[in-house]
């Protein structure tokens, strides 16, 4: 009976991580939210739930859970802090950030879908002395998406933001630019330009140069899929040791 039983849980896992499906690659059954950093127009769908890890440099863990309430409408609420992993002592966020999602149009073949959203969750260390994050969070924001069939998909992103962070008096409105391409059925990789337009006056963190992001998202099985990033390929933070910081994401996708 144990073996049978075995046999059973191994199967079923074996063919999760065969046939299952997560947000990537031509299969995916999910919308993304966000590439890497930027925002896109995906929403999670009524009746789902996420569950997502960032895992950054400097020890910068942040979780957060989003939730599909009705059509076309989701929520979400995150946390975390930085240096979790290592040694010393943690420093936590000062508050949980949310964000909240409200799907405008769906796409079309002549027009790509839009959506209106906040995000409060910027990454890395926060800064109390500037009450701002390394990478400033979205705030508001307005987000168009546009998918091709193009050797599988290609899909295009554009977002325009207005972050709540600019007490350290940098608070123009800001821009970013990104695009996905499918690798056969479980596999995408990511490209994001964030031009950092309000994030390239202070003394301490931007040199002006804009934020440039790659990624990898791998659907691995039923629901998870697992994201490998190198982000600010242009050493554009001052304090920047001249290379790419690498992150981990992991996402799983629940319908309820």
């Amino acid at each position: 009976m144990k073996i049978k039983l075995l046999s059973a849980l191994f199967t079923l896992l074996i063919t999760s991580f065969i046939y299952g499906q997560g947000s990537a690659g031509e299969g995916a059954k999910f919308e993304y939210r966000n590439l890497i950093d930027l925002p896109t127009a995906g929403i999670l769908q009524k009746g789902n739930v996420s569950v997502t890890s960032d895992l950054m440099a400097a020890g910068v863990l942040i979780s957060k859970i989003e939730v599909g309430t009705f059509e076309n409408i989701s929520f979400g609420i995150s946390y975390g802090g930085s240096n979790l992993i290592g040694t010393g002592m943690p420093k936590w966020y000062k508050l949980p950030a949310v964000n909240f999602r409200f799907r405008m149009f769906d796409e079309s073949i002549s027009y790509p879908t839009f959506t209106l959203g906040f995000d409060s969750q910027g990454k890395g260390e926060y800064f109390d002395s500037s009450s701002r994050y390394d990478l400033k969070s979205p705030g508001f924001f307005a987000a168009a998406s546009k998918n091709f069939s193009f050797l599988g998909y290609l899909s295009l992103h554009g977002v325009l933001n207005y972050s709540l962070e600019h007490k350290d008096g940098d608070n123009f409105a800001n821009l970013m630019i990104g695009v996905e391409k499918t690798i056969g059925k479980r596999v995408s990789f990511l490209m994001e330009y964030d031009f950092a337009f309000n994030d390239n006056k202070s003394r301490n963190f931007g040199k002006g140069d804009g934020y440039l992001n790659v990624g990898v998202r791998w659907a691995m099985a039923e629901g998870f899929t697992l994201g490998v990033d190198l982000r600010d390929l242009l050493s554009n933070k001052k304090w920047s040791p001249g290379s790419a910081d690498r992150a981990f994401k992991l996402e799983y996708i629940q319908s309820i």
